[in-house]
């Protein structure tokens, strides 16, 4: 009879966030397919707890998969972890998960830690509708066309980033969504210098632009107003700017409004109506 995968959340900061269940099972399987072995051992010698590890990461799912798989078909049990969150959402662990299904071996999620929630919850954004969009890719034109099928995206959208790209991914989504919408900037969540910066795009780029980020964060950006919902397009924009101006407001007033009420990009809005 086959084993159990048990998917075991590890703490994103804060070894105290490690509970008795994720604790116990990892003590109790018969070894434990690891992001990054060494990582993972400094855990089990927190906990106290010795295991036979594998390798289990993004460039080796094909061999790693299937020694693992290997196992758990000879009877064994195993743990899968990464080296901070919970295993298979925005992980390489989604391609063992269906490995096992595929194969008929059972698989056990165990609640815990996971930057996107947590972020989420404390965002200050709604909460009721999201969706979760991971990292952005790094080609300029890839990250822009995922952004570009986001523009009516109502839900709100949870982004991870590093660092050192965060400047460009802010200037990325200020085009995309406006330089008025609410984003969240999470930081070292649940670490000694846990940050939650709730802001505007355009005040946000300008920040990191002057102040260069450290830490991973967690982008959590408003989804569309109600007016973009009901589809304004920016050829609608450029007619209401035309009736604020004809109403005596500057063209950049009227731009600069327009762009609050509706979500439209201030920028593309304002050469338009230059153009015009």
């Amino acid at each position: 009879m086959a084993g159990t995968l048990y998917l075991v959340p590890t703490p994103i900061g804060n070894l105290g966030d490690i509970s008795r269940r994720m604790a116990d099972t990892l003590a109790a399987v018969d070894f434990i397919a690891a992001e990054d072995t060494r990582v993972s051992l400094k855990l089990l010698n927190y906990l106290g707890i010795k295991k036979p590890m594998l390798s289990y990461y993004r460039h080796n799912t094909q061999n790693g998969g299937q020694a693992v798989l290997s196992r758990l078909l000879a009877g064994e049990s195993g743990a899968l972890v990464t080296d901070a969150g919970t295993p298979a959402v925005s992980d390489p662990g989604e391609e063992l998960v269906a490995l096992c299904a595929e194969n008929g071996v059972a698989v056990v999620a165990i609640p815990g830690p996971c930057a996107l929630v947590t972020a989420l919850s404390v965002s200050g954004l709604p909460t009721g509708r999201f969706t979760f969009e991971g990292f952005l890719a790094m080609n300029k034109k890839n990250r822009r066309d995922h952004l570009e099928r986001l523009r009516g995206e109502e839900r709100t959208m949870i982004f991870y980033e590093a660092p050192h790209k965060l400047a460009a991914t802010l200037r990325d989504l200020e085009a995309a969504f406006g330089p008025e919408r609410r984003i969240s900037l999470c930081r070292e969540l649940t670490k000694l210098h846990e940050e939650v910066r709730r802001t505007t795009m355009g005040q946000a780029a300008q920040w990191y632009e002057a102040n260069p980020p450290k830490g991973e964060f967690v982008l959590v950006v408003e989804g569309t107003c109600a007016q973009e919902a009901d589809g304004i397009s920016l050829e609608q924009g450029l007619e209401q700017v035309a009736v604020l101006r004809q109403a005596g407001a500057t063209l950049r007033d009227a731009v600069r409004q327009v762009a609050r009420e509706s979500g439209l990009p201030k920028n593309e809005l304002y050469d338009l109506a230059v153009g015009k």
